[in-house]
């Protein structure tokens, strides 16, 4: 619970519009991150969720994972997405669920070494947001952390 409730202080202290949208943290650890919001504040005109919001909670997961990852081994860095594609298959007509999971451990301790060396290090993510048991939203993105 402490992971969850200090990365929601995060979220809405550093990047306000998660407060607006109604952004919560479903559960959080340094592996995965699930983040929610509602379908009331992210519909669009077809009364399903907004595809920007879409976007904005699954990167998030990713930040947010990237935030405790790097937290949990006491490092302070800048977090950024470089680049990133997302694929909307179905509509989301209820509440936005997005879970983001670390790569395998060679993955992360590559991510890890190239910090160490370079002061900056890009890792990639995926999000996904499924609506009843079934994928939605795919989102892959390129983050990159710097001192």
């Amino acid at each position: 619970m402490i992971m969850e409730d200090e990365l929601q202080d995060i979220l809405h202290t550093e990047i306000p519009i998660t407060r607006a949208m109604g952004i919560r943290v479903v559960q959080a650890t340094s592996q995965s991150v699930t983040l929610s919001a509602p379908l009331q504040n992210n519909r669009n005109h077809k009364h399903t969720a907004f595809g920007g919001s879409l976007y904005s909670v699954a990167v998030l997961s990713g930040w947010g994972l990237l935030y405790l990852f790097l937290r949990e081994r006491g490092i302070s860095a800048h977090i950024v997405i470089q680049e990133s594609r997302v694929f909307y298959s179905r509509p989301v007509t209820d509440v936005i669920i997005a879970t983001c999971s670390l790569e395998s451990a060679p993955a992360q301790e590559r991510f890890m070494k190239a910090f160490v060396r370079n002061g900056k290090a890009r890792m990639e993510l995926s999000s996904r947001i499924l609506q009843n048991g079934q994928e939605a939203v795919r989102f892959e993105g390129k983050y990159v952390i710097h001192r």
